[in-house]
């Protein structure tokens, strides 16, 4: 990837066209970037892992998966120290009350929400001391546990086993807490996964009022957010260069994959110390479309000429008026944000062909 000229932020990245793959939406596949760019390391096999579960998640399977988890990990000889959530946040303050000695492993029953919500736990604490965790996947988006090569609980519990880990990055993230009109005060939280403003979480907004469709519910956000076509004006701040515009769409991400399994970063990595971002421009409602077309198209979109890919370390965004903030698949704060990027701040356990 290259640079190319921009006006008030930093010149956007520019793809290179894997030529092997068909032409589809007018254009080649990008080349995808490594997910993890350094090697792993190994640590021996846990004697205790702390298991967080979110019941909730998935179709309410959150409770059947840690079952057959704590099973496979006891025929071990580990210990497996198990909770519970009851509502949306409990894992934040399960997590910050455990107990977890050196080489203990803390693992995720859920989706990237939840996983979400237990480092964030985990790292209000302020220890100083880089812990190690582990996700099982059961959500209804399992954009974290796709990129690492987690498909079930076989994977999951192999690869904790297996004793491999990667360094992750993470970004702490700043937001008013609560969606526009039902606002409070800031809040911390930390990503793993994504971060989004505009269409993207008008789109989930809708979505969360169709989770009886299952996935496709994603799809038909976005139909219905492009629809609607709402103007977005912000200012956007990457590292020191800012720009005013109307906008479409943020898409922060720290992994490759979000929503429903899409390819929305083809350039990320999740160990770099750098954060990626997709600036989809002011757009018509036919412009849009393309625009997803080409995103589900093996993460073409890259290739709009509406489309800017970039990479920063710290990022703002202000607007007039609260506007709605996703973090990690979960609606949960409004403008203005301000992220920072800590680069390995924890371990992620992962199969060992990662």
């Amino acid at each position: 990837m290259t640079p190319k000229a921009s006006d008030g932020l930093p010149s956007p990245l520019i793809f290179e066209a894997d030529t092997a793959t068909r032409r589809k939406k007018g254009t080649h596949k990008p080349v995808f970037a490594k997910v993890f760019g350094e090697p792993g390391a190994s640590f021996e096999k846990p004697s205790c892992v702390h298991l967080l579960v979110n019941p909730y998640s998935g179709k309410r399977k959150g409770r059947a998966v840690a079952k057959e988890v704590i099973s496979r990990l006891q025929e071990h000889d580990i210990e497996v120290n198990t909770s519970y959530s009851a509502y949306s946040g409990h894992l934040v303050t399960l997590a910050s009350a455990l107990v977890v000695k050196k080489g203990d492993i803390i693992a995720v029953v859920g989706g990237d929400g939840t996983l979400s919500e237990v480092i964030t736990g985990r790292m209000l604490l302020k220890k100083g001391t880089k812990e190690t965790f582990a996700i099982v996947p059961a959500g209804t988006g399992n954009s974290q546990a796709h990129d690492l090569g987690l498909s079930d609980v076989d994977d999951a519990v192999n690869a904790i086993l297996s004793g491999h880990m990667q360094a992750l990055d993470l970004a702490r993230v700043e937001l008013t807490e609560g969606l526009p009109g039902n606002t409070g005060e800031s809040m911390v939280r930390y990503s793993h996964n994504l971060v989004t403003w505009g269409l993207g979480v008008d789109s989930t907004i809708q979505a969360e009022k169709m989770r009886w469709m299952g996935p496709i519910r994603y799809d038909v956000g976005i139909l219905l957010a492009i629809l609607a076509k709402r103007r977005r004006t912000a200012t956007l701040t990457l590292d020191d260069r800012s720009i005013t515009d109307d906008f479409t769409l943020f898409l922060v991400q720290n992994s490759q994959t979000g929503g429903s399994m899409l390819p929305l970063a083809p350039g990320a990595s999740m160990d770099d110390g750098l954060m990626d971002i997709g600036i989809l421009k002011n757009m018509s409602r036919r412009a849009v479309l393309k625009a997803f077309g080409m995103l589900k198209a093996e993460g073409r979109h890259v290739f709009h000429p509406r489309v800017d890919y970039h990479r920063f370390s710290s990022l703002t965004i202000q607007t007039e008026q609260p506007t709605a903030i996703n973090i990690d698949g979960e609606n949960i704060g409004s403008t203005p944000l301000t992220m920072s990027v800590l680069k390995h701040a924890v371990n992620i356990v992962v199969p060992p062909s990662q």
